[in-house]
């Protein structure tokens, strides 16, 4: 869940000593509460926290999670990070009988209410790792949730970074871009599943927990775009990564460690030894009053909650992250995983999840003999290769033998994790049905990721990259509502996207942003050459800064080569002909305003800017080709009725 206190302060030095006194004393009341054997044994809960996107009816986030968490007024949810993510968390159940059909239900029943609250907000609720609607518009201070403890967090990272954020990732495409605040972390909705463990084990399990991260993974991922780019088979790992690195550049020669990270090495010592690493390698962040003293409470015979240990260890983000709690009058300890992408249907979470625990069960004891063999660097390329490929991806694996993710899944790791279910005593039927679930992906090598890739380069072939996107977004939460398999999951269609009105209501969603750009500085001929090649009639003129100066058009041309000066022989250059006084407009203005903008003043071409770049624009054969979609919708709807 992270930070979730409504008092937290990042600026008073005097609490951040007193502050970092009680993290001290909360690791000495940890270590004397290990050593005297206080916490639950012989007892595995679960537990899991759903991440979802709230989206409008234009498939556009929706920036209404306080609104809708009030009309809900249901304890189960919670407010994210951005404006259009929430939360659920589930109640722990005990791992056993039928705790993952009951976790199903919980979820089916909780996100249908969400849903329905959502529908009266203009709304609907969407599973996803990265929704595929999102834009750089929408990643903004405007839409950080309106809670003093998120704008608080923002301007703390923001300062310790000391510059913007930088994201470089690579895959099919390119993406390179920069941000001036933490928000990009809230583009990621994630499935967290909690499974409790006792501090004796700690060390096996954990260690047991990153060796299995890559194939879990590879089986499970969702996230193939991210701003419109097709990355990362599971892209919220360099997102989240990226979003939270707060690392100054000329660190590198020290390696200092990410506060987003999948580890450094093998653990070694027991839980303590883990806290006091986190202390040493991770300045704090975040300071808070607390109520009490761990030490006293503990020579009290209380409990303590360890407030400051758990507010420090939720600003380190690793995909497993150990969490200290209290059940009833007993502490516990439990295992995060992080890395499971949310979607893309119920159904297929709880098997992510079902996946995740049975294996965590099913845990060898002979566990230092495997970290023996295995070179942690190995596990920790296994978990990224996983990332980027998904299925496709081969790991270094028993004895460093490179084995395919599918092999790995079907003949060793599905078998151990029914082991591990069966130790638990789970119903045999839940095992069946979520197990089957995973199986049957691997056998059609089928994830999330491989649907969305798939159905987008089969939209992409009939329609633009906007209208495909719509598309598929539309097919996702349809099928979400089927609460099936992504493995069953039919091919989208165009015709899945109906009310056309609302989709293509901002400017954005129908601008060309396939551009080609020239020079101020390049000669009107190459210009002239590149619309005929091209068969455009506009070709937009940047500086050397990447700043939109003006707009050459077919008639820009014809005045021009009709004229004296091309008479006279004289070359002219693009910034010399080209429309200066242009008017532009932003990608979330309406479209009908700006197909009254063109009429009123008398233009072929809108330019659309967005943080003074140029990211697309919107011309008469544009107009055109939305004024048919529309046509063949009114026909459509007609035909229905």
């Amino acid at each position: 869940m992270g930070i979730q206190s409504k008092d937290i302060d990042y600026q008073d030095l005097e609490l951040r000593k007193i502050f970092v006194k009680h993290l001290i004393d909360d690791i000495k009341a940890l270590e004397i509460m290990v050593e005297n054997r206080a916490f639950e044994s012989g007892v595995v809960r679960i537990g899991v926290e759903q991440e979802f996107c709230l989206l409008d009816y234009a498939l556009r986030p929706l920036m209404k999670n306080i609104q809708i968490i009030e009309q809900l007024k249901d304890e189960h949810f919670t407010t994210e990070l951005a404006r259009f993510n929430m939360e659920i968390n589930l109640d722990p159940r005990f791992f056993n009988n039928k705790c993952f059909s009951q976790v199903e239900n919980d979820l089916v029943r909780l996100l249908s209410r969400a849903n329905r609250v959502a529908h009266k907000n203009g709304g609907k609720i969407f599973l996803t790792g990265i929704l595929p609607t999102i834009r750089e518009s929408d990643i903004s201070v405007e839409s950080i949730t309106p809670m003093q403890r998120y704008y608080a967090l923002n301007e703390v990272m923001t300062k310790v970074r000391g510059k913007d954020f930088e994201f470089n990732i690579n895959g099919t495409d390119e993406l390179i871009i920069k941000s001036d605040s933490v928000l990009f972390e809230s583009c990621n909705t994630s499935f967290q599943v909690h499974f409790q463990i006792e501090p004796k084990d700690f060390n096996r399990l954990y260690n047991w927990a990153q060796y299995i991260s890559g194939p879990v993974l590879a089986s499970a991922v969702n996230s193939p775009f991210f701003l419109g780019k097709r990355l990362w088979k599971e892209t919220r790992i360099a997102v989240f990564q990226q979003a939270i690195d707060i690392r100054k550049s000329g660190t590198s020669a020290r390696d200092e460690r990410p506060r987003v990270l999948f580890g450094a090495d093998w653990e070694r010592g027991n839980i303590v030894d883990h806290y006091r690493e986190n202390l040493s390698r991770y300045k704090v962040l975040v300071s808070r009053e607390q109520e009490s003293n761990s030490i006293e409470e503990l020579n009290a015979g209380r409990i303590p909650k360890l407030g400051a240990l758990a507010l420090h260890n939720g600003t380190i983000y690793k995909w497993n992250r150990p969490c200290y709690g209290i059940t009833g009058d007993l502490p516990h300890l439990r295992i995060e995983n992080r890395y499971l992408p949310s979607g893309p249907s119920i159904v297929d979470e709880v098997a992510n999840a079902a996946l995740w625990t049975g294996l965590m069960n099913a845990a060898p004891e002979n566990m230092d003999e495997i970290v023996d063999a295995n070179d942690f660097d190995d596990v920790r390329l296994n978990f990224y290769k996983a990332a980027r490929y998904g299925l496709a991806a081969t790991f270094k694996w028993k004895d460093k033998k490179a084995i395919p993710a599918k092999n790995l899944l079907m003949k060793e790791l599905l078998p151990l994790a029914e082991q591990g279910l069966k130790k638990a005593k789970v119903n045999q039927a839940d095992i069946d049905k979520y197990l089957g679930i995973i199986r049957k992906r691997c056998q059609k090598e089928r994830t999330g990721s491989t649907w969305i890739l798939e159905s987008y380069s089969k939209l992409r072939k009939k329609g633009s990259h906007e209208e495909s996107i719509l598309a598929l977004t539309e097919g996702i939460y349809q099928r979400q509502k089927t609460n099936i398999p992504v493995s069953d999951w039919a091919d989208v269609s165009f015709k899945e996207t109906t009310n056309l009105a609302d989709k293509f209501s901002k400017i954005g969603q129908v601008m060309t942003k396939d551009l080609i750009i020239i020079g101020e500085e390049e000669l009107i001929d190459l210009a002239r050459n590149i619309m005929l090649w091209s068969n455009i009639r506009h070709v937009p003129v940047e500086n050397d800064k990447g700043e939109l100066v003006g707009i050459i058009s077919s008639e820009n041309l014809l005045s021009y080569f009709g004229g004296d000066r091309q008479a006279m022989g004289q070359e002219a250059t693009a910034g010399e002909i080209m429309e200066r006084d242009m008017v532009t407009v932003g990608p979330d203005t309406a479209t009908e305003d700006v197909i009254s903008l063109m009429r009123e003043r008398e233009t072929s071409c809108i330019p659309i800017v967005e943080k003074g770049r140029l990211v697309g624009i919107f011309t008469e054969r544009d107009y055109v080709k939305f004024s048919e979609y529309l046509f063949e919708e009114l026909i459509h709807q007609k035909k229905k009725k």
